[in-house]
């Protein structure tokens, strides 16, 4: 499995069968230009989108007739649990509702939290289970901050941490790098690529975490 990270929330997720699953399409300059990352190049099977903000929802640039995911379904074989939260602390009054999704490729468990912006009561995590791969956000202000992304990760215990939605030279939105997250794990990799092959026998034994740099 291959997992590359385009850019905010957006990862594209390939099998090793050439299936391709993308999260959470950004619209390139929206906002004003406030999201400067460029349009996503890829063909995607499936699309995964957490809410229906225009940073997270922009599906049409991408190659193909991808399956729009926005609930619980099984498609191609692939079962894709949909688990409800909100994009706020306050059950969604301010920025409404986010859907976490869990499912499993070549033999790894992948949670992708979209813009969570709470931590989980423990309904939440059961559903999620254990993942091997947790995609989380941890620019804080939309989201929750590198502290909660912390916790939820000791609680979770995934193999693999990706941080997601933080700032960069191509965000101009009030959030935080990922600085401060990253200062909160012992075992860190910051890969000098965008992409990188994973396989379910190769995976730590615990908890590293992994900063992908953006591809798009």
């Amino acid at each position: 499995m291959k997992v590359k990270w385009n850019g905010h929330a957006s990862f594209t997720i390939s099998s090793d069968s050439g299936l391709c699953i993308v999260t959470d399409p950004y619209e390139p300059g929206g906002f004003g230009g406030a999201i400067a990352y460029s349009a996503i190049p890829d063909r995607a099977d499936m699309v995964l989108v957490s809410h229906e903000h225009a940073d997270h929802n922009y599906v049409k640039q991408l190659q193909g007739s991808p399956v729009v995911v926005k609930a619980s379904q099984e498609l191609k074989g692939i079962k894709i649990k949909a688990v409800p939260a909100f994009h706020d602390a306050s059950q969604g009054k301010e920025r409404g509702r986010n859907n976490l999704f869990v499912f499993e490729l070549d033999g790894i468990r992948i949670a992708f939290l979209g813009d969570l912006g709470h931590l989980l009561d423990q309904k939440q995590i059961q559903e999620l289970e254990k993942p091997d791969l947790l995609l989380i956000p941890v620019g804080g202000y939309f989201t929750i901050d590198a502290d909660q992304a912390h916790k939820l990760t000791s609680l979770l215990k995934p193999a693999i941490v990706m941080p997601m939605h933080y700032k960069t030279e191509k965000v101009r939105l009030p959030i935080q790098p990922a600085d401060a997250f990253i200062a909160l794990f012992a075992k860190v990799k910051k890969l000098d690529a965008s992409e990188v092959q994973l396989k379910k026998s190769e995976l730590p034994k615990s908890t590293e975490l992994w900063v992908l740099k953006y591809a798009c």
